[in-house]
């Protein structure tokens, strides 16, 4: 896949903004995804399990150019285990940056890891159990999503992004133009924010859900105790839960987990053709700086009070981001 450069028109207005994607999958030699792990089963029969056991051997590590233009120098995964950037803690696994260096804010950027999972799933229940995610950060840009290989033909969901000291979550949906979702039957308690069509600008745009929590995201969350998404993707729609680690369902920490006992979704994606606009995606991880989001956003926040280029913040400011790191307890994947 190329990665030509995103365009955008118009500012955009910091928290309540058109959430630019992620950014697109990384293929290499354009090959598709390999969807070998998959396997059919009964309703909400487990497919995937990911944790300190076996996630080096289940995830790519990508030490690409960062497709959102981001003040970032994304390592292999010889460098990042050398580094301590990527390393099994008991069964839990730390994705972190580099917290050590001062650079040069016209270099490569700070230090990062991105993974990208080998299996790629069409329909899924996706339940990501997060001891700790990076914290809210001036410049910081971490996201935790889907994507598929023809970007954005084949689809992107965003479970967790967000930028710099926002403690609300972000969920957002990229495709190619002609998707509308509705608020499904229930509802969501998180608010609609930016486009109603998700391929809005080509896709860069998309149709994001603002979460209504003030603790799930950075900082918050990782205050209130860590937490589960979980994201249920099916043929009418997308649905994606929020439960802090106290309130997480039985169900769900039984290994038998029941969507429809979970109350109300956070977003609640629905009327689109779902099969048609979202397919073989795969799991991402990431945490940039600055760039396409974080960067043209900068000017809004209390963040460029402190150093009005978000590059030179991230370069001088290497110990604001010793809570820039994922800890995951595990993500489990069934199918639907």
């Amino acid at each position: 896949m190329s990665f030509k450069a995103l365009i955008v028109s118009l500012p955009l207005v910091w928290r309540c903004a058109t959430a630019l994607p992620a950014g697109p999958g990384f293929w290499p030699n354009g090959t598709s995804s390999d969807t070998s792990d998959v396997q059919i089963a009964a309703a909400y029969g487990l497919i995937d399990t990911y944790d300190g056991s076996n996630w080096l051997s289940k995830f790519d590590v990508q030490a690409i150019a960062d497709p959102t233009h981001g003040f970032v120098e994304y390592v292999n995964a010889q460098q990042a285990q050398q580094l301590g950037l990527l390393k099994t803690q008991g069964n839990q696994v730390y994705m972190g940056v580099d917290t050590t260096s001062v650079l040069n804010p016209n270099g490569p950027g700070r230090k990062s890891v991105r993974l990208q999972s080998k299996a790629a799933y069409n329909r899924a229940l996706i339940i990501a159990d997060f001891a700790h995610v990076p914290g809210s950060n001036c410049g910081s840009w971490p996201a935790f999503w889907m994507v598929g290989p023809n970007w954005p033909n084949q689809g992107e969901l965003d479970i967790y992004e967000g930028v710099h000291l926002n403690t609300y979550n972000q969920i957002t949906l990229h495709s190619s133009p002609g998707c509308t979702p509705s608020v499904g039957p229930g509802g969501e308690t998180g608010r609609r924010v930016a486009n109603a069509d998700c391929g809005a600008g080509g896709g860069y745009d998309g149709c994001g859900v603002m979460s209504n929590s003030p603790t799930s995201y950075g900082t918050a969350f990782n205050a209130n105790g860590g937490g589960v998404y979980a994201s249920l993707w099916t043929s009418s729609g997308i649905k994606v839960w929020y439960f802090a680690s106290r309130d997480v369902p039985g169900n769900i920490r039984s290994g038998n987990p029941d969507p429809n006992s979970w109350g109300t979704p956070v977003a609640n994606f629905a009327g689109c053709d779902f099969n048609a606009k979202f397919r073989d995606m795969s799991i991402v991880f990431d945490i940039t700086f600055c760039g396409d989001w974080a960067g043209k956003v900068w000017g809004s926040t209390t963040c460029s009070q402190i150093n009005p280029s978000c590059n030179a913040y991230v370069a001088s400011q290497p110990q604001s981001f010793a809570d820039s790191y994922w800890l995951v307890n595990s993500i489990k994947v069934y199918n639907v």
